[in-house]
């Protein structure tokens, strides 16, 4: 892999963070359609747009689909685990507190791509950037009103610890199959929306869409749904994920800025003090990523690995 192949794979990461920003405000225009009928509807979205533009392709895209067992049950697992844990948590402790503690991935990832063998070199300008990142979130979720009355639960923190593990986790751990066409995430989307209508029909009472909704609907399936898991797969395989950790921290910064945008949520001190930080983080994260640097010649000298 070229350095220049290893930046483009990154820069396609971002366009996953870009997409998972438009998450919270799609899921407020959704708001009232139940979790898991809404993880159903989403995903099943995913599935059926993306099978169409591969049967658009042919055959032999299709067969993209037909991928070993170990990728197709990580990716599941870990898609469908953390979505289940993060609805869970929303739904026992403060929202804000539970996205917080979520939002540890990114800093994980850092810390996890150094363990793995073959992994990233753990740097500090990293895990600066990684810190900053997190700082400015925990500022900009301390900001929000929270119900107290239900921070008793603490199996639902566990549950948004366990979201942070599994997705870093998954994120590392992806790059040992490097060589799965990404498609195959869209296969798993399919599989994601059953498990998720089956514990629909068992927990939930359906609720049928009104057209606002079902727009919404359409956006999470095709953006934060669909192509951004097809985006972050690749780059999580081929582009430089200890700078994508930091950079992530955009997506939930991004989130509350279009949430302000369309009245959504106040704009306050937090929401400026936590976009200086972020954006902090995120230029101390890609300090030393050029191919002259120690980061890129340490990119390359790990180019001809494939985990």
């Amino acid at each position: 892999m070229t350095v220049g192949t290893r930046h483009r794979a990154t820069a396609i990461g971002l366009v996953a963070i870009g997409l998972w920003a438009g998450l919270a405000l799609s899921t407020v225009a959704a708001r009232g359609v139940p979790p898991f009928e809404l993880l159903a509807l989403s995903f099943g979205v995913a599935f059926a747009s993306g099978l169409a533009v591969l049967a658009a392709q042919g055959r032999d895209a299709l067969a993209r689909l037909r991928q070993p067992i170990v990728p197709w049950a990580t990716a599941f697992v870990a898609i469908f685990l953390y979505h289940a844990l993060y609805f869970f948590a929303l739904a026992t402790v403060p929202p804000a507190r539970a996205s917080l503690i979520a939002y540890l991935w990114p800093l994980l990832i850092v810390v996890f791509a150094a363990w793995v063998p073959g992994g990233e070199r753990l740097r500090l300008h990293h895990l600066g950037g990684a810190a900053l990142g997190f700082l400015g979130v925990a500022i900009l979720f301390a900001g929000r009103q929270d119900n107290a009355a239900t921070a008793t639960n603490q199996i639902g923190y566990l549950a948004a610890l366990g979201c942070a593990v599994i997705w870093a986790g998954y994120s590392v751990v992806n790059r040992r199959f490097a060589d799965v066409a990404s498609e195959m995430l869209i296969g798993v989307c399919g599989v994601v929306a059953l498990a998720g209508a089956a514990v629909h029909f068992m927990a939930e009472t359906s609720v049928a869409p009104s057209g606002s909704q079902w727009l919404a609907i359409l956006f999470l399936g095709i953006g934060p749904t669909g192509l951004a898991f097809l985006a972050w797969d690749h780059a999580t395989k081929h582009g430089d994920i200890s700078l994508l950790a930091p950079m992530s921290y955009l997506a939930p910064l991004v989130s509350t800025l279009l949430l302000v945008l369309t009245n959504q949520a106040p704009a306050t001190v937090a929401v400026g003090l936590s976009t200086i930080l972020v954006v902090l983080g995120a230029v101390l994260a890609s300090r030393g990523g050029g191919p002259g640097t120690s980061a890129g010649r340490a990119g390359t000298a790990a180019s001809g690995d494939t985990g």
